[in-house]
């Protein structure tokens, strides 16, 4: 009777033959980086040989990467095409008074702004040779996968931060800043408040994060949150009040955010640490600032042809960001001014 290797039927493949039960794969990406992994085989150590013995642990530690989570406090649309527009209006409809009698000259139109978020592509192309998907003690496949998820969220993240806007979004801190306010500043240019040292917080810090946060006008402040990396926040955890209380309020429940004077706190690694002119602490409403559009989802291809006896991955996602409203988003610049 001829043997049947049930870990080769057990094990799922990326894509067509998986089983329909099978919601470990279904939507095992929606965060997403441009990573490139080489051939994975059995024939070196540290290439994908130690997975093969026979004997092994089969759930593989992971050093964790952090992770921004800008994606979780922006605004995330879905859209069909790369060319993907906003209109955003950057003035009301004038109204006046008038007696009843007076007559009732013609008022301004709203000025609108057309915002487009730079587009880019996330792919990465591993390869595993069929001699490792079938002799390894763990899922290859699968943990191919997560790996690329894993790496894909960490690229975006740190786009939606610093990207350039160059084949990937914008980031918030590479818009232009001023020191101006909503009034007098152009649109799309951020305004900071300077934390009154070089490179650093001066005399009574929980006050500058007050300016901070009052600079943010009052619709914007309802879904606002502060947003940092852990070195920052370690800072200003330890900050007080005169009378000694700390600005800082840890969370009371599981799954509520710690808060600072009475707003949710984000840490996003990505953010740069406290230093001289760095624009280390952001606080907006970031579903009314900050837009993500991303291209369905990502989509991955199983190639065992084109490069036997190796089968190839290749994961591709277009994703785009970019701020969209430039008086939602305050930034503090660790500057004298």
């Amino acid at each position: 009777m001829e043997m049947i290797d049930r870990d080769v039927i057990d094990r799922p493949v990326l894509e067509g033959a998986a089983p329909l039960g099978n919601a470990a794969f279904e939507g095992f990406v929606r965060s997403g980086a441009t990573i490139e992994m080489k051939a994975f085989t059995g024939v070196t150590g540290d290439a994908g040989g130690f997975a093969v013995p026979k004997e092994i642990d089969a759930t593989i530690d992971a050093v964790l990467k952090g992770i921004s989570p800008i994606r979780g406090i922006a605004n995330v649309v879905k859209v069909g095409s790369a060319g993907y527009r906003k209109l955003v209006t950057t003035g009301g409809t004038p109204s006046g008074w008038a007696a009843e009698t007076d007559a009732r000259p013609g008022t301004a139109t709203p000025v609108f702004t057309e915002i487009a978020p730079p587009m880019g592509e996330l792919y990465a192309n591993p390869s595993a040779s069929q001699a490792m998907l079938d002799d390894a003690a763990f899922d290859v496949e699968e943990w191919l996968a997560s790996e690329i998820a894993m790496e894909f969220a960490k690229a975006e993240g740190a786009a939606f931060v610093g990207g350039s806007g160059v084949g990937r979004p914008r980031g918030f801190l590479t818009q232009a800043t001023a020191a101006t306010g909503d009034a007098a500043r152009p649109f799309g240019t951020l305004q900071y408040l300077a934390s009154g040292a070089a490179g650093d917080f001066a005399a009574n810090p929980q006050e500058r994060l007050i300016d901070l946060v009052q600079s943010l006008r009052g619709p914007y402040r309802q879904g606002a949150s502060f947003v940092m990396n852990a070195s920052t926040l370690a800072r200003i955890r330890k900050f007080k009040t005169s009378d000694g209380a700390f600005v800082w309020a840890p969370s009371l429940a599981a799954g509520q955010p710690a808060t600072l004077l009475g707003y949710p706190v984000v840490e996003a690694e990505d953010m740069p640490d406290i230093g001289a002119n760095a624009l280390a602490i952001a606080f907006g409403n970031f579903r009314a600032g900050y837009i993500v559009a991303e291209r369905s989802e990502t989509a991955i291809l199983r190639d065992p042809y084109s490069n036997k006896p190796f089968v190839s991955f290749y994961a591709t996602k277009r994703v785009g960001g970019c701020v969209t409203n430039s008086e939602a988003i305050k930034l503090m610049k660790f500057a004298v001014s």
